[in-house]
């Protein structure tokens, strides 16, 4: 009892004290260690009856084998599969099944399907342990080969392998199979099933159906947190925020009360768009649930803050926290570096270690982020050497990445090269398209060249990667090769991802794609933008017509430029807020030279601070100054 109410220590003292102790007392006192996470003392306890003298039960070893699968414990799993087998209970079913969960649970799979493949009994239990095995170890197309094979031995599977099947399609977007698991479900009248209606609607949501996942999630008879939670996640998965937000307001409406995990979900989706209103009012509904203190919840505030551009309130979240582990740092050291405040997130590096909390790769990565956006060169150069020498931490391809961009930015063309070229590991893509990108931002066409050629090896579809190459040529005057890449990605099927730009106006969220003209107050937008250009030649703009890369006459480039999303966002903020109030704005790509320039001069000229947080960072833009000090 007391074990199962959480209270192990009081358990232990009772168990010390019995005078008479079977292997049932040992089992319970392993197990009630086992069920509560504490799989070390589960471990260390079996030492202690092996000492004792007390013969382990299939009940023991069942218990034991959990331990293991829920730590990783790949060592001594090992060592009870030995026990196991002295004491003859090798071939019990039970304790074979379990045997193969924790074999995959750790990661060792053909150990797991050898044990799997020699069973001379496999029940629908066993074959789902094997299938979640696969899919849990991200081999997704394995476990739906495997359920081919569970089909034609004419095992029938239960709700429990639908729900594991169906993950590994989302895992995926394994769409065509997922329907047809879809129909085998409805076969088999698992279709009403909570948990398996809740994982289709996830399924279809993360295979980018979210309309049919809608269709079936508003046809449930049943509806719980999580199948909520479930398409509120679908929707902001596919940048459907608004749709997400809305959903939570009718979760509320139906008396369904959201947790921890809803507010993760929405917060994220806030920041993603830097709708700030929407955010502070969720953390209003946070507080009321009594769940500002959370560990995850508050990180996730701190992080939508930080995204929002508000590092001021996320720093006073963060030191307001009553427990705080190495994420909550790492997010506040991100948020930053994000916003380009390299000191500040140096300072917290060094407060972070002065406090005794070990910073783990993913800190790493986060400060020399923040060196690389705030100019910080030998800071970083001195921070990597000494994580590689002194701090004995073994550089991954991000910290590797991370370098080339300090590089690339303080425009070390050659130097960042040369890194590449000497790395100890293969360089992805990632990598080489950094490289890249600090090509078009200076002008160097060779090394822009040959980066483009490598990250095409690895990975030949990504249309970024030629739009950056074609800013380069279109830059040097190359306009011949700049038709040739154009060519290039019509004729093997490469489109451009749109530019988009989000700002949230009376809390309401309103989307801008490049050129479109769909939004209810387009025309009043054009005309603010025709005013603008007009305010902006006069201090001096000349529109950098070297980002069109379309073949068009001079004056239709320069209309081009002026529909990019985030200059239509910017002139719909001006015209739907009050004089002086500040713009905030959300790009899902990379801000190009022009809109940068236009808005600096623009935060001038209309005496507005406009913040834009693009693909890399935040631009707070105050004055005529951005505050990246044109360094991005």
């Amino acid at each position: 009892m007391y074990a199962k109410c959480g209270c192990t220590e009081d358990a232990r003292e009772l168990f010390n004290n019995m005078k008479e102790r079977d292997v049932v007392s040992w089992n319970v006192m392993i197990a009630g260690y086992a069920q509560n996470g504490l799989g070390k003392e589960a471990l260390a306890l079996y030492e202690q009856m092996q000492r004792e003298g007390v013969q382990p039960s299939r009940v023991t070893f069942v218990v034991l084998l959990k331990a293991c699968a829920s730590i990783a414990a790949l060592e001594q799993g090992k060592q009870l599969h030995s026990d196991i087998i002295k004491r003859g209970f090798g071939l019990d079913v039970i304790v074979r099944s379990t045997l193969v969960d924790m074999y995959a649970k750790c990661g060792c799979l053909e150990d797991a399907r050898e044990l799997f493949n020699n069973m001379s009994e496999r029940n629908v239990v066993l074959w789902t342990l094997m299938i979640a095995g696969y899919a849990q170890n991200g081999l997704c197309k394995e476990a739906l080969a495997l359920y081919e094979q569970m089909q034609q031995e004419a095992v029938l599977p239960n709700n429990v392998t639908f729900a594991v099947l169906l993950k590994a399609c989302a895992s995926i977007a394994a769409l065509e199979q997922g329907k047809q698991l879809h129909l085998h479900i409805i076969k088999r009248g698992f279709e009403s099933d909570v948990i398996v209606r809740s994982t289709l609607v996830d399924m279809y949501a993360k295979c980018g159906c979210t309309k049919y996942a809608r269709e079936l999630f508003n046809n449930m008879s049943e509806r719980d947190v999580v199948s909520w939670n479930v398409m509120i996640a679908g929707y902001a998965q596919n940048g459907l925020v608004k749709e997400a937000l809305a959903l939570h307001e009718q979760m509320k409406q139906e008396g369904v009360q959201p947790d921890d995990v809803t507010f993760v979900v929405l917060l994220k989706a806030c920041a993603s768009i830097a709708a700030l209103e929407q955010g502070k009012q969720l953390r209003s509904d946070i507080i009321k649930r009594g769940l500002e203190w959370d560990l995850i919840v508050a990180n996730t505030l701190v992080d939508m803050y930080s995204k929002c551009g508000c590092t001021v309130d996320a720093r006073e979240l963060f030191n307001n926290m009553i427990e705080r582990d190495v994420v909550s740092w790492n997010v506040m050291i991100a948020g930053y570096a994000q916003n380009g405040l390299g000191k500040e997130a140096l300072a917290l590096y060094e407060q972070m270690k002065q406090e005794g909390l070990q910073p783990n790769n993913v800190t790493y990565i986060c400060v020399l982020s923040a060196c690389s956006h705030s100019g910080l060169i030998d800071k970083g150069l001195h921070l990597f050497d000494s994580m590689c020498k002194d701090l004995g931490v073994t550089p991954t391809l991000e910290h590797y990445a991370c370098m080339v961009d300090l590089l690339g930015r303080a425009g070390c063309l050659a130097d960042a090269e040369d890194f590449i070229i000497r790395l100890p590991i293969q360089p992805d893509s990632v990598i080489w398209r950094t490289l890249l990108g600090a090509a078009r931002n200076y002008g160097h066409v060779e090394i822009g060249r040959r980066a483009f050629d490598c990250v095409m090896k690895l990975e030949p579809e990504n249309a970024s990667d030629y739009v950056l190459l074609s800013n380069i040529y279109a830059a040097a005057g190359r306009m011949d090769e700049v038709a040739k890449i154009r060519k290039e990605m019509k004729d093997i099927g490469v489109k451009k991802v749109p530019g988009c730009s989000w700002i949230e106006v009376d809390k309401q969220v309103h989307t801008f794609v490049g050129g479109d003209a769909s939004h209810p107050q387009s025309k009043k937008i054009f005309a603010e933008l025709d005013r603008l250009v007009g305010l902006m030649k006069e201090a001096g703009y000349t529109p950098d017509l070297s980002f069109v890369l379309d073949d068009m006459e001079d004056e239709e480039k320069e209309i081009a430029l002026c529909k990019h999303s985030e200059k239509l966002a910017i002139a719909f903020g001006l015209i739907s807020t009050p004089s002086g109030t500040p713009i905030r704005i959300k790009k899902n790509l990379h801000m190009c030279g022009d809109c940068h320039n236009a808005t600096k001069i623009i935060s001038k000229i209309m005496g507005r601070d406009i913040s834009v947080m693009d693909a890399n960072r935040f631009h707070h833009f105050k004055n005529g100054v951005c505050s990246c000090g044109d360094y991005w």
